[in-house]
């Protein structure tokens, strides 16, 4: 699940130990295409495709991957022409979610979408009424252990960024979409590794669960969105008590 906060951290943790899993390598090589396409397949040239590379590399995804994914982006191979989508709606208790895909075939990705919304009966929405919930922010998740606060704040605030938050064993630093290539650039070329690096959307207000079943009941709807081959991001609004995190972390 895109954006940051306590179940997002616990999210990130999973993904770790999920990392081997053929899905998160398909998912990154779509990533990988896209950025490829737009903007050339030289990562020297490309710091969006060089943080898509080396958050490729932190899952362990083969090199040859990496490669044919970069290939089929700037159409030295066949097989890389994917259309965006997006799609939104409300889950339990009225959290906003929206959901991006990246597809070869359109028709199939929104009917898969549309089943997960109706299995775990939520309400899919007309273009617009969430996401509007949303701003659009760049968004780089680093690991505590890899700097220090003062360092780093120097760092991406001399760069452009809007805001650094700690949260957990994490850094987030916010910034404008269109700063968001500069301040990664100071963050790479300063020797720091990231954990995780998008243009993501950030919700405006954050609606926070206390109670376990519920929050269970919207993981395993986020889970079902985001296990469908289609999807690449799932957005949400909500977050959860530190009591109730401590008792999914445990879990």
């Amino acid at each position: 699940m895109a954006g940051h906060s306590k179940w997002a951290n616990i999210k990130h943790k999973k993904g770790k130990a999920d990392a081997a899993r053929g899905k998160v390598f398909s998912k990154i090589a779509k990533e990988i295409m896209v950025a490829a396409s737009q903007g050339g397949g030289n990562v020297d040239d490309n710091i969006t495709l060089r943080a898509l590379v080396q958050k490729a590399k932190g899952v362990s995804m083969p090199k040859d991957n990496i490669d044919r994914a970069i290939k089929k982006g700037t159409g030295e191979l066949e097989g890389g022409q994917l259309e965006e989508g997006s799609y939104e709606g409300y889950a339990a208790g009225g959290i906003a979610v929206v959901v991006k895909v990246l597809t070869d075939n359109k028709n199939r990705s929104i009917a898969e979408v549309r089943h997960a919304f109706t299995k775990a009966n939520a309400s899919m929405a007309d273009q617009g009424a969430v996401s509007r919930m949303f701003q659009r922010k760049g968004q780089i998740l680093i690991d505590t252990d890899k700097t220090d606060e003062e360092t780093l704040m120097d760092l991406v605030l001399e760069a452009g960024a809007e805001d650094l938050k700690t949260e957990h064993d994490q850094f987030e630093v916010t910034t404008d979409p269109h700063d968001f290539d500069v301040v990664s650039e100071a963050i790479t070329t300063a020797g720091i590794d990231m954990a995780d690096s998008a243009i993501t959307l950030i919700p405006d207000l954050v609606v926070e669960v206390t109670e376990l079943d519920q929050a269970k009941s919207i993981m395993r709807f986020v889970d079902g969105l985001e296990e469908l081959d289609d999807v690449q991001d799932v957005y949400t609004n909500f977050d959860i008590s530190d009591e109730i995190a401590a008792q999914l972390e445990a879990e």
